[in-house]
Formats: structure tokens, C-alpha cells, sequence
């Protein structure tokens, strides 16, 4: 465990919630500077294939006499590679080749397409559901990309292309990206690891207990990027999308009108049809709201509270174009819609989301994401669209606030998920737990972060408060070990004032294990190496558990401090650790050396023990903690 650092900062912007009392709210005004975007994931998919995967591409041609290859991916995007390995976007003015026919006296499918070598040769070959090869000019062929009926380059081969210079070396074009073999198909291998192709159409959740980020491809097919996870998505079981896909092709078959959004909350089904209307169930009826003639409803977001609240963003109208069309709608009593589009650029709006509380909202769209502050359960004045900057240029597929309204995520077409904190805690800000996303009440020597803000001071009572790092988008604070009672109330002052929060529960623990943005746990091995898919624990290892909110320790220790490098102070309440619900041993449990409010929790792996995901959790003090992903090797 290293000792090199007075405060851990895993990057993730934790919430408390407590309400405000009289007084100035701190940072009241925004700064105007971009938010700190952070990319998670990355563009590879792992579908068990010959290789990591990506998105369907459509076309692969070899140019400058088989040195360089090109794609066109289904996003109608153009990338190069001169080293098969890495990619670049093509010259702008590229062009796709024109659609190219082989020859050969039989084909292997009904709709398959041939390819034949530059060179006069025997060699064919030949693509439909499979890649297939034939040796005497297409008289018998033999499929080179199957294996007991299943593709090992992805379903549907949509282009071939054969090296003008080596008719062993031949490139696929597939729904899961692209291929490549070097000896007639005998064997594959992905060249999809810098392809920026991964096309996300929706975010579903950010992380959660010990799950990670979901995104949904097309087909309401849904991807994981699993804590710890350092390779690729992988495909995710939630009955959500595929249940969501269920109910639209219901309703399809019922309306015979295509519907492109549906969403779910409560007693109401708010469902988005591809001319412009948007029908609601409630009361076991249905209503329809808006006439036709806008775009298709392309996402919504509806209250988690009050489902009569919510907003309905649409895609681009293809008729009459010399009007432009509502963008973005509001209700707020389950059926009364108002334009609140505004200054919003005339763009087509692929995902939306809200804090109620806040009453801010965030849309993305093609030309980017926006945000916007409005009244979401009155009709108000116009909103004003602000950009927000940051993020790499590409069209925004979608966009997700967890559920405190703290982290914003969002998903760009080809490139996957960033994250960052919400813009709009700027001048709204929260006090956050430093461990897991949720809400916890607090405990002695328990580490927070204040989102939003920064502090100059902060105190309890008669208690002073160490601040122990303060910057404008977030400040940290550590409760004070010798704190008592049933609730504390917090007081902190900032450059813009003073704000009071009503008090808070106060345990004597509410312990939570530090996890990163991405869900990812903060567990070390002896050697203080860190855990994760790419560095499993393994039968009788010692894995060391960073934690925050375990309470007092033995003996006493100053608040604001890092803990020592030796004779390292004892939590006082009893620890206990679960793995897959089963109780391991807890080794020790003392302050982590080194480090302001953190705690170290060390325990031994069984040596029976089922490998693959497992979860852990501690307790202290009957408290439990949140549950999170370890990866374990027999």
C-alpha cells in the first residue's frame, strides 16, 4: 500500500442529499470554462469472434497497390490503414469505390457475391451469411469463416476484397467490423483496435452496485463495460431493452404506424411514433397528443417522481423542410405539450435527460449536447441553449444523469462514452459521499466531497471541519473522528457564501468501498498492484479493500491527517467481509497509510472458490456497504 498521497481521489463525484435551509448558496454562478470530459471504454466489442469487434462495416477496398486499406463504415465514415493496425480518418473528398463483381461457374449461397484474385489464378472467392473459397474457379467451394455453423468474423460478410498482390491475403467487411486473413481464410484476425466504430444508440445506466456502464446497440442488443474491465464491451443481460423492443413491436402491429421511442414510469406508457406523435397510456387508455407532420420521436425522459412530467425530443422531419419543426416538447400533465425548442439549433435530437430537482436539462443531438435550465412542472418562458464544449466532434447519440443529477454521461457515435460532472452542480452544488455514487449517511472520519464548489471552510458546531482539498469544480472535507449524536449539521462558506445544510443522519459507521467513475473497486493485492479483469485475485491471496465512513479507530486520530506509515490505528467497530455472500476472513482493518479518510480493509481469498465474477462487500458496525466487481482466477 503506498503512502506517497494525503487524499485519494478516485474522480468520482459522489452525492449526499440534504436540503438547504436559510442562507447564500455558494457558487452561484457557473464557470464559463468546458467540463473536464473523461472517456470510458473504448471502441472494441468482444463477441467471441476471431478477434475484438466493432461496428458493421459496409465496404473494404485495397488502394496504392495493396499497401493501405480503406473502410466505410455503416456511420458512412471513411478510415484508412497503411500498417493494418491502426487507423485514420481518410482524406476528406475520399469516395467509396464503386460496387465491384467477380465471376466463377457456381456461387456457394443464392445472394452471394464473388471475388476473384488481380492475377489470373484458379482462386475464388466468394461471400454471403459466410466467406467461402474455391480452388478450381468456383466448381466447389469451402467455407473459410465458419465453424459448426457459427461465423468467427460476425454475422453477414458485407464486403470482400482481395490484395492485389496476394490473392492469399483477403480483408471482411462484417456487422461486427473488420477482418482480415492472411492465408485464404484458413485463419482470421480482428483490425478493428482503433477503429472509432462502436454505434451506440443509447445509454441505459451509468454504474451501479457491481455493474458498469450499459449502451445499447440497434436490436435492443445491450453492452458492459464491467468494472475493472481494461479490454472491451461485453454483451450484458438486461431484460429492460429487450422488453422495451417488445412493446414497440406490439404497439406497431396495433397502430401499423412505426414507433421509435417508448418509456415506461408508473402507472404511464409514453410511446413516440415515427410521424411526429406521441401516444400515452394511463388509466388503461390510450391518448394521442401533437398532430403529425414532425420527425420521429426519437427519445424521452419522464420523471422519476411525477411520471406526468416529461420532455419528448425528435429527429428531423423529411417533409416541408422550409419549417422547422418542434425539437424538444414538454409536459407536465401527462398530455399537454409545449414547444421548448427555442434558440436550439434546427438539428435532430437523439437523447434527453433532466434533473427535476434542479431543473436542468440535457439534450443530445447531431450537431452536439445542450444544456438548459427550465421549469418542468409549469409552462415557463423559453429556455436559452448553451453548447456544451469538451468533447471530440462527432454526433451525439445520447445522454444520462445518474440519479442524483451529479455525473452527466454521454455517448458519441463511433467513439464510445464519456463522463464528466454535470455542468449545472456549478451552480447548483451537493455534498457527496467519496465512495460510491449513493447517498450515505455520515460517520466518523468519513471522507465527502462537495460538487459544485469551492470551500474555504466548513464546521459542525463547535467542530472544525478540515477542508481537505478545494478546487472550483469540487472540494473535499473529512467529518471529524470525535463527532456524536444522532444527525450532524454542516455549515460550509465558499467565495460566493455561506450555506447551511439541515442535519444529517450521523451512524456510527456507513461504510462504502471506493470505487473509480466506471464502477471499477479500489482492491489491491499485497504488493499493492491493482485488482481488476485484467489482474484477477486468485485462491489464498490477500486482497486489500480501500474504503471510506468505518469510524472511530484505536488509537485516537486527527481528523484532516494522512494516516501513518506504521502502527497503523485499528477501526473500533467490528468488519466483517462477504464474497458472494459468503463471509471470508477479515485479516485487519485500519486507517490506510498515507491517505486522509480512507481505510484499509484486508482479507483472504478461500482457496475453494468458483472462478470469474464475484461480488464483495464489507460491514462495520452492522452497516452495510455497497457491493462491488472482483474478478478471481482459481
Amino acid at each position: 500500500m503506498g503512502n506517497n498521497a494525503t487524499l485519494k481521489s478516485t474522480g468520482a463525484v459522489l452525492v449526499l442529499f440534504a436540503s438547504l435551509v436559510a442562507g447564500q448558496a455558494i457558487a452561484q454562478t457557473p464557470a464559463p470554462r468546458p467540463p473536464e470530459w473523461r472517456h470510458v471504454g473504448n471502441a472494441l466489442v468482444d463477441f467471441h469472434l476471431a478477434g475484438l469487434a466493432s461496428g458493421p462495416v459496409e465496404r473494404v477496398w485495397y488502394v496504392d497497390g495493396g499497401s493501405k486499406l480503406r473502410v466505410l463504415t455503416s456511420l458512412q465514415r471513411i478510415f484508412e490503414t497503411s500498417d493494418f493496425e491502426s487507423w485514420d480518418p481518410a482524406p476528406v473528398g475520399t469516395a467509396a469505390p464503386p460496387v465491384v463483381s467477380g465471376f466463377s461457374a457456381t456461387l456457394p449461397e443464392e445472394d452471394a457475391h464473388a471475388r476473384n484474385p488481380a492475377l489470373p489464378s484458379p482462386r475464388v472467392y466468394a461471400y454471403g451469411t459466410f466467406v467461402y473459397r474455391s480452388e478450381d474457379s468456383g466448381r466447389h467451394w469451402e467455407n473459410a469463416s465458419g465453424y459448426r455453423g457459427f461465423s468467427l468474423i460476425g454475422k453477414g460478410v458485407r464486403d470482400l476484397a482481395v490484395s492485389p498482390t496476394n490473392e492469399n491475403e483477403i480483408t471482411a467487411a462484417t456487422g461486427a467490423g473488420v477482418f482480415r486473413s492472411l492465408d485464404a481464410g484458413r485463419s482470421w484476425h480482428g483490425v478493428n483496435e482503433t477503429l472509432p466504430n462502436l454505434p451506440a444508440v443509447r445509454l441505459r445506466t451509468g454504474p451501479s452496485a457491481d455493474r458498469g456502464v450499459e449502451i445499447e446497440l440497434a436490436d435492443a442488443l445491450l453492452l458492459e463495460w464491467e468494472p475493472g474491465e481494461r479490454k472491451a464491451w461485453r454483451v450484458a443481460e438486461n431484460a429492460v431493452p429487450q422488453a422495451e423492443l417488445a412493446l414497440r413491436r406490439l404497439l406497431e402491429a396495433d397502430l401499423g404506424v412505426p414507433v421509435t421511442a417508448v418509456a415506461q414510469r408508473g402507472a404511464y406508457v409514453y410511446a413516440g411514433l415515427a410521424d411526429g406523435r406521441i401516444g400515452i397510456f394511463s388509466g388503461n387508455l390510450w391518448s394521442y397528443s401533437l398532430p403529425e407532420g414532425r420527425g420521429p420521436v426519437n427519445a424521452f425522459w419522464v420523471d422519476p417522481v411525477d411520471p406526468r412530467i416529461a420532455l419528448a425530443v425528435f429527429g428531423s422531419r423529411e417533409h416541408a423542410p422550409q419549417v422547422t419543426p418542434a425539437r424538444i416538447m414538454r409536459t407536465f400533465n401527462g398530455g399537454t405539450w409545449d414547444d421548448v425548442s427555442a434558440n436550439l439549433p434546427d438539428t435532430t435530437v437523439t437523447g434527453v435527460t433532466a434533473d427535476g430537482s434542479s431543473n436542468a436539462v440535457y439534450v443530445a443531438t447531431s450537431a452536439g449536447m445542450f444544456f438548459a435550465r427550465m421549469p418542468l412542472n409549469i409552462m415557463g418562458a423559453a429556455p436559452v441553449w448553451t453548447a456544451i464544449a469538451g468533447l471530440p466532434s462527432a454526433r451525439v447519440s445520447d445522454v444520462y444523469l445518474d440519479a442524483g443529477g451529479i455525473q452527466l454521461w454521454t455517448a458519441l457515435e463511433g467513439l464510445g462514452v464519456y463522463t464528466t460532472q454535470a455542468p449545472h452542480r456549478l451552480g447548483d452544488p451537493r455534498m457527496v459521499s467519496s465512495a460510491d455514487l449513493l447517498p450515505r449517511a455520515a460517520a466518523p472520519g468519513a471522507l465527502f466531497t462537495v460538487a459544485g464548489a469551492r470551500l474555504e471552510s466548513a464546521s459542525a458546531g463547535a467542530f472544525r471541519i478540515p477542508v481537505l482539498n478545494a478546487a472550483d469544480t469540487e472540494s473535499q472535507i473529512q467529518i471529524p473522528f470525535e463527532v456524536t449524536g444522532a444527525s450532524l449539521t454542516l455549515s460550509l462558506t465558499g467565495p460566493g457564501g455561506n450555506q447551511t445544510l439541515s442535519p444529517l443522519a450521523l451512524n456510527t459507521t456507513a461504510p462504502g468501498i471506493q470505487v473509480d467513475i466506471d464502477g471499477s473497486p479500489v482492491l489491491l493485492d499485497e504488493r499493492g498492484v491493482r485488482l481488476d479483469g485484467m489482474s484477477p485475485a486468485r485462491s489464498r491471496m490477500r486482497v486489500q479493500i480501500l474504503s471510506t465512513g468505518l469510524g472511530r479507530v484505536r488509537p485516537d486520530w486527527p481528523a484532516g491527517s494522512p494516516g501513518p506509515s506504521e502502527n497503523l490505528p485499528e477501526v473500533v467497530a467490528q468488519v466483517k467481509a462477504y464474497l458472494n455472500r459468503e463471509p471470508v476472513e477479515v485479516l485487519r482493518a485500519v486507517l490506510a497509510p498515507g491517505y486522509t479518510g480512507e481505510y484499509l480493509v484486508e482479507v483472504e481469498i478461500p482457496t475453494l472458490i468458483n472462478a470469474g465474477p464475484a461480488e464483495l462487500y464489507i460491514e462495520a458496525g452492522g452497516q452495510t456497504s455497497n457491493h462491488v466487481h472482483l474478478s478471481i482466477e482459481p
